[in-house]
């Protein structure tokens, strides 16, 4: 219960009982809490106090409201498994169907447009050479975690943004091109901010916090093929780490 004579602020303590019922399942995903009258009603604290619990645990992804229905709990964090994870996950060339990925866009673009492909992929800066570009989003029952920007050289494969429209398969992609099969990626993560546009394919308000992981995918014969920027719905997904001495 709520200890008014605590040193733990009253919205902390409710927010604490809420995660509580979550955790032991009391309360479900997807089932609706109690209203903020009614849990003013309940632990005899007042409205503003409810409403910024409720407010934070909306923020933090326990909760999410719906308009004229109420507040309810929200489904289980997808987890990145960090020591597992690979980078080909969220690859255009080594995903098997890449035109069954939900894209957003496909263009092509330069090195002069984007600095740091000259960087990823040892290009002067003197010279300019095309790639696709390709965004997608990711979904996991039917709930939009991540959006991807991947960046494909059309030296190496000019027909990839006709291939993806076509549903191709990677095999198919990469057929003929043995010394170009992604075989190794090198991965870099880090916390931003949702800017505005991404903002608009997770659904979420700008501001919210990602969990970004930039991965550069090299071939067989240690060319980069591949830079994969894949930016997740920090409210949706949590890391695990695995270690041992």
């Amino acid at each position: 219960m709520i200890n008014k004579y605590s040193n733990v602020p009253l919205y902390s303590q409710l927010k604490n009982l809420i995660i509580d019922k979550i955790d032991n399942g009391e309360y479900q995903p997807d089932s609706k809490i109690p209203s903020e009258q009614e849990l003013c009603e309940i632990y005899d604290i007042s409205r503003p106090t409810v409403r910024q619990a409720i407010s934070e645990l909306t923020n933090s992804g326990y909760l999410y409201k719906e308009k004229g229905k109420g507040t309810f709990v929200s489904k289980s964090k997808s987890t990145i498994d960090v020591k597992a994870y690979t980078g080909f996950a969220d690859s255009i060339l080594d995903n098997e169907v890449p035109g069954e990925r939900n894209i957003v866009l496909m263009e092509s673009v330069t090195n002069k447009e984007y600095r740091k492909l000259s960087d990823i992929f040892s290009i002067s800066y003197t010279q300019t050479f095309d790639f696709a570009r390709i965004i997608f989003v990711t979904k996991l029952e039917n709930e939009i975690y991540s959006y991807n920007t991947s960046y494909i050289p059309l030296s190496l494969f000019p027909n990839i943004i006709e291939d993806v429209r076509n549903k191709k398969q990677s095999f198919d992609v990469l057929r003929g091109k043995y010394p170009l099969i992604p075989v190794k990626t090198k991965s870099s993560l880090e916390v931003i901010y949702t800017d505005p546009n991404e903002a608009q394919y997770l659904k979420v308000q700008p501001g919210q916090p990602l969990i970004k992981i930039s991965n550069v995918i090299y071939s067989k014969s240690g060319q980069v093929v591949e830079y994969v920027v894949s930016k997740y719905r920090a409210d949706k997904c949590k890391l695990t780490f695995e270690n041992a001495k």
